[in-house]
């Protein structure tokens, strides 16, 4: 339908510069006079170049997209240069670029800002860079760029959409956080612990330079007795960190910052060389079952670029069996609402858990109600550590859990 209606609009353009031809012409004929033909060879080249720029292909222009800005942060600046080729000379005056993409969220931000107007004239080659600011988080498609000439006057307009797919992946944002374990197990029994490796000093896998602080123990004499030169076992690190972290994805306005908390989350878990699984429940159940290297978070920070809130049901019913398959000792729960059936279900069903968190998103000067208070003095009254977490506060998640 579309095509149609263009085809038809341009014929509908050409009629008309035919009809002001073939009057001004008629009128020179019959009016005579110097003023007549003076305004019928004025129309002319108007005209004649309204009817060239009709039949001219504007397959002719070869395009190319260059992204200055390959991975982007939310709220970040989006970079990108458009350079177009063409093969004819044909001169064109009034050109206007426009960037397409079929993303709401990325339409909603640049309200028609990622266009150009150039004037090319007889020239085979035009670039246009362009800016979009305050990326919003997600996949965004940018399908191509629709191409727009006229005339001097606009009496012919024509317009073709170039495809030129690209996607842009626009990441959450990240808050260093000082990661420190709720609990830590080693061996047998628990203790609690600032850091998640500890040594096995039953079993060395190499050696290494001395260094200030080793202990005399870890000392290699053999090797020190045969090259005179310190030198300190190394071991092997167990993990002493047995954490699941859960979040629900309900439609809520703080679902953006639950996204940034979960992902600094897993981002400092994993430079602090420990390990987390990881289970986001939604209209889909998404499992990590494995996150300790810098492959994993890149593959579940993918997943947290493209999220959407998607949550129709209570938490609590759709979590309710996932929580069976738990072996965690250690749950840290981030949600922007918790409620009193959901810390039922945790309790319940998460077998030999030993320390509960809950972290509730809150924004920026917000206040719980009177249900979340409610829901607050429950879950501690059944052992669970409850932490209120605004963006100004993301950095000291692990420190010591207050009341409010």
């Amino acid at each position: 339908m579309k095509k149609t209606a263009s085809f038809v609009n341009l014929w509908g353009r050409l009629l008309f510069v035919l009809f002001i031809l073939i009057f001004t012409f008629a009128f020179a004929m019959f009016q005579g006079g110097f003023v007549s033909w003076f305004i019928f060879y004025m129309a002319l080249p108007f005209a004649l170049y309204s009817l060239l720029l009709a039949v001219y292909p504007l397959q002719d222009m070869e395009l190319s997209r260059e992204i200055h800005t390959p991975q982007v942060r939310k709220g970040s600046p989006f970079l990108a240069t458009i350079k177009v080729q063409r093969n004819m000379r044909f001169p064109l005056l009034y050109t206007v670029l426009t960037e397409q993409t079929h993303s709401p969220a990325l339409n909603a931000r640049t309200a028609g800002g990622t266009q150009k107007m150039l004037v090319p004239g007889f020239s085979t080659g035009m670039s246009w860079s362009y800016e979009i600011q305050d990326m919003p988080r997600g996949e965004h498609v940018l399908e191509g760029v629709k191409v727009e000439v006229s005339d001097f006057f606009g009496w012919v307009r024509k317009s073709k959409l170039i495809p030129l797919q690209q996607k842009v992946l626009v990441y959450p944002n990240t808050t260093e956080i000082v990661y420190r374990p709720m609990e830590s197990r080693y061996d047998q029994g628990a203790m609690a612990a600032p850091f998640t490796l500890v040594k096995d000093t039953t079993m060395a896998t190499g050696v290494r330079d001395y260094r200030p602080g080793d202990r005399v123990s870890w000392i290699h004499w053999k090797s020190f007795a045969r090259t005179q030169t310190m030198q300190t076992k190394e071991f092997e690190d167990r993990q002493s960190q047995d954490l699941f972290l859960l979040d629900d994805r309900r439609k809520t306005d703080k679902f953006e910052l639950q996204v940034e908390l979960v992902a600094s989350i897993l981002q400092s878990i994993v430079e602090s060389k420990s390990s987390v699984a990881y289970l986001s429940v939604g209209a889909t159940r998404n499992s990590f079952p494995v996150i300790q290297t810098e492959e994993h978070l890149h593959r579940v920070m993918y997943f947290l670029a493209k999220v959407q809130p998607d949550l129709e049901n209570p938490a609590e019913e759709a979590v309710g069996r996932d929580l069976l398959k738990i072996q965690s000792s250690s749950l840290l729960y981030v949600t922007s609402k918790l409620t009193m059936d959901m810390v039922k279900v945790i309790q319940r069903n998460v077998k030999n858990l030993n320390a509960c968190m809950c972290l509730v998103v809150m924004k920026k000067g917000e206040r719980p109600s009177r249900e979340d208070e409610q829901a607050f003095q429950f879950a501690r009254s059944k052992g669970f550590a409850v932490k209120w977490v605004s963006p100004e506060n993301f950095s000291s998640v692990f420190m010591e859990v207050k009341d409010k």
